[in-house]
């Protein structure tokens, strides 16, 4: 990715030139992809930058379960609408069944399991939500406590595999507790849901023509990133939807020539986006929106932007290019952005209404979970020191 034209490409199949507007939050994620979440603000201010939806009607459209967080691809939880539920719970399945293994090298049998999963559902049946404390009382014995070298291995307990396992299948679903996305509190409740129909191979094929959609076209590698299938399942999922591969980069048939047809807008489109934004997550690419000239841009005397796997701060993009970074201050309750040249009109007025939405509907933007004011006040003192 090297000038404007392939930037506003992929900055089209995101949805953030104004076309995803008014449509509701499963209809942008199924059209410009799941969205990542980790504990922090990211799924809200992806679907307000695409679709203007404000916190209250998403958090409402998770309490309907119309939008969800659920482990698909590499185990990972991302937020995605309710039609793509039960294919892309399948993807995780290999994830779950991954931490059993680790509980069958400590000495749980795979019976014990079984158990304490059907022991789960049944008291989450009765009961209804129950945060993991909660449920834990209520599994009592059931639930195996493995010491030291559990701790060592990640598996303290055998409760969360059986957790993982029936969340994996549609048996249970995580919701939050305060009824937000940004705020890792968590019950657990039944749920039921049917299985897709699909064989692994077609539910392969399926992730493979919404990712090459949402992205516009991918390499090999950077598709593999994000499924974590194989060389051989990578390759036959391209086949599957006849995906046709040009210079490294494979794209589904006729994007090719919508792509050679397309035209980059002329005029500035301003986003302030979370480091976490599929635009550059769905690739890991990040770097790839870097003009030449700020490719060797940092703060903080840190290496380059160019040489960071990850943004170090949220970025100001336009166009799909990356022309500076932001945090949120929310003991100024502000937005502290820096821009690799002078602010436009259109830059102010993006960063002002963000910074509206931040502090009108979330109160704070965190990246992830553990992010806090106090953890990312150097990041904002050095933006800060950077404006001037």
């Amino acid at each position: 990715m090297t000038n404007a034209k392939q930037w506003a490409w992929a900055w089209h199949r995101q949805g953030l030139d104004g076309s995803q507007a008014g449509k509701d939050s499963a209809a942008m994620l199924a059209e410009t992809g799941w969205v990542r979440s980790v504990g922090g603000a990211n799924p809200y201010l992806s679907l307000f930058a695409r679709a203007g939806l404000r916190r209250d009607q998403v958090d409402a459209d998770v309490a309907q379960a119309s939008i969800h967080e659920l482990p698909v691809v590499r185990g990972c939880t991302y937020v995605l609408g309710a039609e793509d539920f039960p294919w892309a719970l399948q993807l995780g399945t290999g994830a779950a069944e991954a931490t059993v293994k680790v509980l069958h090298r400590l000495g749980v049998e795979q019976a014990e399991v079984d158990s304490l999963a059907e022991q789960t559902l049944a008291v989450l049946q009765e009961r209804g939500p129950l945060d993991p404390k909660d449920l834990k009382n209520s599994l009592g014995d059931a639930v195996r406590s493995l010491g030291e070298e559990g701790k060592k291995k990640g598996a303290s307990t055998t409760l969360p595999t059986a957790l993982g396992l029936l969340q994996a299948d549609g048996r249970i679903r995580r919701v939050p507790v305060n009824g937000r996305l940004d705020q890792q509190r968590y019950a657990y409740q039944a749920w039921g849901l049917e299985p897709s129909g699909l064989s692994d191979q077609q539910a392969r094929a399926k992730v493979m023509e919404k990712y090459l959609h949402w992205t516009g076209g991918a390499t090999l590698k950077q598709s593999q990133w994000f499924t974590a299938f194989t060389v051989a399942q990578s390759k036959a999922a391209l086949a599957d939807v006849a995906a046709v591969e040009n210079d490294g980069v494979w794209m589904l048939p006729g994007d090719h020539d919508a792509y050679q047809d397309f035209k980059a807008p002329e005029d500035e489109q301003i986003q302030l986006l979370a480091g976490t934004d599929g635009l550059f997550l769905l690739k890991r690419n990040a770097s790839d929106f870097l003009a030449e000239e700020d490719r060797d841009r940092s703060v903080l005397g840190e290496k380059s932007l160019a040489l960071t796997a990850d943004l170090p701060d949220h970025p100001i993009v336009d166009r799909g290019q990356i022309i500076g970074l932001w945090q949120y201050d929310p003991g100024q309750e502000e937005v502290v952005a820096w821009t690799f040249k002078k602010p436009t009109a259109a830059v102010s007025k993006r960063v002002s209404e963000v910074e509206a939405y931040i502090r009108q509907d979330l109160g704070d933007f965190r990246s992830f979970s553990l992010d806090s004011p106090a953890s990312r006040q150097k990041r904002i003192d050095a933006l800060r020191a950077a404006q001037g």
